[in-house]
């Protein structure tokens, strides 16, 4: 399998790319954010290129590790017909980066252009607010060779960008996938708005493509368009070639030429990248690679470890964000910034549990309630009454108790089955209600038992 991609992702600007209206598009009613220009009126001239859109493409193509192109920059007319594009042609840049990487993905070229339209043909209807936001177009080559390798590249791209602060994130991502097995023809996947979408996708065209080859048939190069309801593609129309869109350059654009001075403003104001990120955590907190990697998925849970090692150590903070809190933000399908979690929220957790007033199995139970709750993790632990520890004369009781209440869980212990010895540990739980320390409660049924 070969396959490359064409994402595209919404830069994040106060207005539109030729004009000024809002980009604040999904908060506003249908065909609010609009204007002559964006709706391409007769005699409706654009405005300059919005520069923050410019410089936010710059920024994301020197994170890529593109080279740029000072030569002179300027906008293409891509002409085709669809409801959503009133013009009849969509604007588009040449390039501003190629020959980037990531990843071991090379990346072909960086573009500029204008988003179109938002066509609901099940209504038969389109709202222009979202015509003439610009957008980062990022295309590929085709350096993946399965589904899982197009998954990870596309959580890598999406993590610089959002390190870049220049563009909108998955949220605005459209892609398309190009994919040929076995030397075939091209096909093109449209219609594709995530990360999930883009692998289930690449899955079901392998398949098909397979069962194709299989009987004999040839693959036709094509356009197919994501039916995500169902999870399969299906046939829109012959894949065009370039001279199908009948590119001119748009006479109403005034060119630009990128000057160096720009180029090194960007680098000074550009944001540590996400591996730099890793090696640096590494290096300067002592933890591994895995637990760097888990820590800086998100810049803002990454600006929190760093926060938090403030007042905790390294490595006890970067075990408990790595394992327990980013378990409860993927059960609750929330990010760490979209939770009611702060810097001081964990460090007054970690205190909590390094000054043993809670055990780790309480912790667990606290940090769970932690992403949706505005309150404390001590006003949480006592409200839950998860506060204190039992002495250890309770646990050796509460064990005693156990193992008599239960003879046939301890005989089963000695005869070797070792996860009779759990259910002991949860029957001391229930008794201590959840206080008693497990890694302690495992040594004194054992030293009881084996005795």
């Amino acid at each position: 399998m070969k396959c490359g991609l064409e994402i595209h992702v919404q830069l994040k600007t106060e207005s539109k790319l030729f004009c000024n209206c809002h980009t604040n598009y999904q908060e506003v009613p249908a065909n609010t954010n609009i204007c002559p220009v964006c709706l391409n009126q007769p005699g409706a001239k654009p405005y300059p290129t919005n520069r923050k859109a410019m410089e936010n493409a710059l920024m994301i193509s020197l994170m890529l590790n593109c080279k740029i192109d000072q030569g002179i920059t300027y906008f293409m007319r891509k002409h085709y017909d669809y409801p959503d594009l009133p013009s009849g042609y969509q604007k588009t840049s040449v390039p501003i980066g190629y020959e980037g990487n990531l990843n071991d993905v090379r990346i072909r070229e960086i573009h500029v252009e204008e988003d179109p339209g938002q066509y609901k043909p099940d209504r038969g209807i389109v709202d222009f607010n979202r015509s003439g936001i610009p957008l980062v177009e990022i295309v590929t080559e085709p350096d993946m060779h399965s589904p899982e390798e197009a998954r990870n590249f596309l959580r890598d791209l999406i993590r610089v960008l959002n390190y870049s602060e220049s563009a909108r994130g998955e949220g605005t991502m459209r892609a398309d996938v190009n994919v040929s097995i076995e030397g075939g023809n091209r096909v093109e996947i449209k219609n594709i708005n995530s990360i999930k979408g883009a692998y289930k996708a690449l899955k079901f065209e392998l398949i098909r493509q397979k069962n194709q080859l299989r009987r004999g048939k040839e693959i036709q190069q094509e356009t197919r368009a994501f039916v995500e309801s169902s999870m399969t593609t299906v046939s829109m129309r012959m894949k065009e070639d370039a001279d199908d869109y009948r590119f001119i350059p748009d006479p109403d654009l005034p060119p630009m030429k990128i000057e160096t001075s720009k180029i090194e403003e960007i680098k000074e104001i550009m944001p540590e990248t996400p591996y730099s990120k890793v090696e640096r955590f590494i290096d300067s907190y002592g933890i591994d690679k895995e637990t760097a990697k888990v820590l800086t998925s998100e810049l803002e849970l990454a600006n929190a470890y760093e926060e938090v090692v403030k007042s905790v150590d390294p490595k006890i903070a970067g075990l408990w964000m790595r394992d327990e809190l980013k378990r409860v933000l993927s059960y609750n399908k929330i990010e760490y910034k979209e939770s009611s979690i702060n810097p001081e929220n964990i460090v007054e957790f970690l205190e909590m549990l390094n000054k043993k007033e809670i055990t780790a199995k309480a912790g667990q139970r606290i940090i769970e309630q932690m992403p949706k709750n505005p309150k404390t993790p001590k006003e949480i632990a006592i409200e839950l009454n998860l506060t204190g520890i039992v002495s250890d004369d309770e646990v050796q009781n509460a064990c005693k108790i156990a193992i008599d209440e239960n003879p046939k869980a301890a005989t089963d212990y000695k005869e070797g089955n070792e996860s009779s010895l759990n259910f002991l540990v949860g029957q001391v739980m229930k008794q201590t209600r959840g206080k008693a320390d497990p890694g302690e409660t495992v040594k004194i049924l054992k030293g009881i038992l084996d005795d």
